[in-house]
């Protein structure tokens, strides 16, 4: 099954996710489960994504985009179009929507997960993301570019980000588990 791999990092996660993420963790499980297609953005219900949080090395930034279609600040990701390889998605939009060649993986496992809605857009129908996330570290003097699909490419404090990202609750929660690992 192509699955299995992403299965298995999200049975890994459940070991280690706070108790509020179990349900998060369910849904996506299933849905994986139920749809072979999930790889796909043909399955119109909703599809994979994969995000990376890109942080600098001392893990007092964080690298945003600022989205070119949902006019805000995101951190990169974009969908698997048929990848099975969820954290290769994550890493190939983080080199394409920032510019960035050589952000490195934190840890293979999985960082974060989220479901959100995308609003309808002419032809494509409102659908949900499930959101695959894995955290990277990259060089804040590392050039940076910007992509067809950003309007702006930026490195922020942890707390200029969080100011600046207030009401996405997913991106504040990426924040404070960032600040949970340099708490260690």
């Amino acid at each position: 099954m192509h699955s299995a791999p992403l299965l298995q990092l999200l049975d890994d996660y459940l070991q280690t996710a706070p108790p509020e993420e179990s349900g998060t963790i369910r849904r996506f499980r299933t849905f994986i489960r139920e749809n072979e297609d999930c790889y796909s953005r043909s399955l119109l219900e909703g599809h994979l994504t994969g995000s990376a949080w890109i942080v600098t090395p001392a893990f007092s930034h964080c690298l945003l985009i600022h989205h070119r279609k949902l006019n805000r600040w995101l951190q990169p990701g974009g969908h698997a179009d048929g990848i099975h390889d969820i954290q290769r998605v994550a890493r190939k939009e983080a080199t394409e929507e920032t510019g960035l060649t050589s952000p490195v993986l934190y840890t293979p496992a999985i960082f974060d997960l989220d479901i959100h809605t995308i609003p309808e857009r002419k032809e494509v129908p409102e659908h949900l993301h499930y959101d695959v996330r894995f955290i990277y570290v990259a060089d804040p003097e590392a050039p940076l570019n910007i992509s067809p699909e950003t309007n702006h490419v930026a490195w922020w404090s942890l707390q200029a980000a969080e100011a600046l990202v207030q009401e996405n609750d997913s991106i504040l929660r990426m924040i404070q588990k960032t600040r949970l690992i340099t708490a260690k």
